[in-house]
């Protein structure tokens, strides 16, 4: 699950985008992960394959419906100590520089007067400027990557969109330092969706680790993803092997196939079978999941989406009041039946920790449909993108690497063998680096703070709204050499993998685990397993590939033109 936003496309050119998404596993950069020694066989790895054969309205009323009521709970402590590969680990403290060591300067920019000051922000933000080009021409204004300005919806919608804008990667960490900033209720940033759309409850993406229900529902995660450990690989496999048959009967009768359709249903398929053991076509879905979900978070993100309408229309409608959540109760219905009905292995565990089914049921429902589908609907094709536009020569190091390895594990996708693709694992930490599938992360100072950036030191008052741009601070110049290129081999070696530490794209340090006490994505490390399978499964089965990249609400849209099967 990744533990961030959706991503939103602004008018600048760029296509990376907005939105907290989550999943629980521990993947750290070696090998083993205990969590997950498991293999699959793949029918195209085997040296003779390999020959031939070629990724707010009224009171919650959407509860009513539900089969399990909402209870009154009796406080309880409770004593966690597994992560999901049950090794103690230290919460993250990213500790803030001494203050003596950089001149003081006061916080420039200006949030301008009440209403208008917000009004003015957001028209550059999503019409006159575009996302990118509003925080660079403020940097150059002020000459600081520290500033004040406003982040939408603003009025009427946000109570105070007053920010502090963190935008190098010296500066952002202070995010990720629960110490520091407080993380209740700011997922979504200045304006927070009704908890009519999620059954009545805060879900734990809006919950600050200080709460005593984070660790009961993170643990729950962990517990989830733990015990559907064995099904991720082969389940990947099977749900991807339909998308790519899929797409080579759209190429050869259209002569081109739209990968972030066919993602969209691979996606939500694998996530039902891969970890509650349900098909959700064989379900009162069908195959409904993928565009029950958009509809959903677009009552949500609403505000603080450019959906590509006109502008008055847009600004008159969902940046001026919430859409309705009656209009969307039939639609969460079908997705929480859904859950409810495969999640009683999960349900067990869940009285077990004093969860109510209901909630924790509404837990399931966002963890998987709006973080992990979500994170997967807009990285998977980003990987591709710029993969894709690197050309055939990384292509040609990838197949040869890729299938090398897995030869060498019988012809089997494991663990270990992934773990022999320095490159394949260079290559997707550098996807999560220059175009995060989170890229805003919010935070309120819990007291009077100092901020660093690379040059100067900043005071901030207590109870501040400190936000960062991702894309900003994994692209700094000063910590990343051609920092705005795709380079596949930048993590690769011993230096390389010393840069882990600033791909910050799960909330937290590549380097850093998740923990019950951190708000780091609990799937941190099941979103970098199946980003690699995507890699290894279809490098196994294609040479090279064309692609053609557009723009879409929600992320890069790709259209494949062309694919060549494996001739090795």
């Amino acid at each position: 699950m990744f533990n961030g936003q959706w991503s939103v496309v602004s008018t600048h050119t760029h296509t990376h985008t907005h939105t907290d998404i989550h999943i629980p596993f521990s993947i750290n950069n070696t090998y083993p992960w205990p969590w997950l020694c498991i293999k699959h066989k793949h029918p195209q790895a085997t040296a003779t394959n390999m020959a031939t054969s070629s990724a707010t309205l009224s009171p919650p009323f959407l509860r009513h419906d539900f089969p399990s009521a909402r209870k009154q709970e009796t406080p309880r402590t409770l004593r966690v100590l597994a992560s999901v590969s049950e090794k103690p680990v230290a919460a993250v403290s990213v500790t803030a520089p001494e203050p003596t060591k950089l001149p003081i300067r006061k916080i420039p920019g200006d949030c301008g007067f009440p209403v208008i000051g917000p009004l003015k922000d957001r028209q550059d933000y999503f019409y006159k400027q575009g996302r990118d080009e509003f925080f660079k021409s403020r940097i150059q204004k002020y000459q600081s990557t520290v500033f004040r300005t406003n982040m939408p919806p603003g009025p009427f919608l946000a109570p105070n969109p007053n920010v502090v804008v963190l935008l190098d990667g010296k500066s952002f960490p202070l995010l990720f330092d629960t110490s520091k900033v407080e993380k209740r209720d700011v997922f979504t940033g200045t304006y927070m969706p009704s908890t009519d759309l999620t059954g009545g409850y805060r879900v734990l993406s809006y919950l600050d680790p200080s709460e005593p229900k984070h660790a009961l529902l993170k643990q729950l995660m962990f517990f989830l993803l733990k015990s559907r450990r064995s099904h991720v690989i082969p389940e990947f496999h099977a749900s991807y092997n339909e998308l790519f048959q899929a797409l080579e009967s759209n190429l050869a009768e259209k002569g081109k196939a739209s990968f972030s359709e066919a993602n969209d249903q691979a996606a939500f398929d694998f996530l039902g079978r891969s970890l509650f053991g349900s098909n959700p076509a064989d379900s009162a879905l069908a195959r409904d999941g993928p565009k029950l979900v958009q509809k959903w978070v677009l009552f949500q993100l609403g505000p603080i989406l450019k959906l590509g309408f006109p502008q008055f229309l847009e600004e008159s409608t969902i940046r001026t009041f919430r859409l309705p959540s009656f209009l969307i109760k039939k639609d969460y219905q079908r997705l929480y039946d859904f859950f409810y009905q495969s999640s009683a292995f999960v349900f067990e565990e869940a009285d077990r920790l004093g969860i109510a089914r209901d909630e924790a049921c509404h837990n399931l429902l966002f963890a998987t449909c709006f973080n992990s589908f979500g994170g997967m609907k807009l990285f998977f094709p980003n990987v591709l993108k710029w993969i894709g536009r690197a050309g055939v020569k990384l292509h040609a190091r990838l197949a040869t690497e890729i299938r090398t390895a897995v030869r060498s594990a019988a012809g089997e996708i494991t663990m270990a063998a992934m773990e022999n693709m320095p490159l394949m694992k260079s290559v997707v930490y550098e996807a999560f680096r220059i175009d995060p599938p989170v890229p805003l992360q919010f935070g309120k100072a819990k007291r009077d703070l100092i901020v660093e950036s690379h040059e100067h030191a900043f005071h901030v008052k207590e109870g501040e709204m400190l936000f960062g741009y991702q894309p900003f601070a994994t692209k700094d110049p000063k910590i990343f050499d051609r920092a705005e290129e795709f380079f596949g081999d930048r993590f690769m070696g011993e230096e390389g993998e010393k840069l882990l530490n600033h791909v910050l794209w799960s909330n937290g340090p590549e380097t850093e685990s998740p923990t019950l006490g951190n708000k780091q994505c609990a799937g941190k490390d099941f979103v970098t397993l199946v980003s690699r399978l995507l890699v290894v499964e279809f490098f196994l089965r294609y040479d090279s590939f064309e692609i053609q990249v557009a723009t879409s609400p929600l992320g890069s849209s790709v259209t494949i033109t062309s694919l060549k099967r494996a001739s090795f």
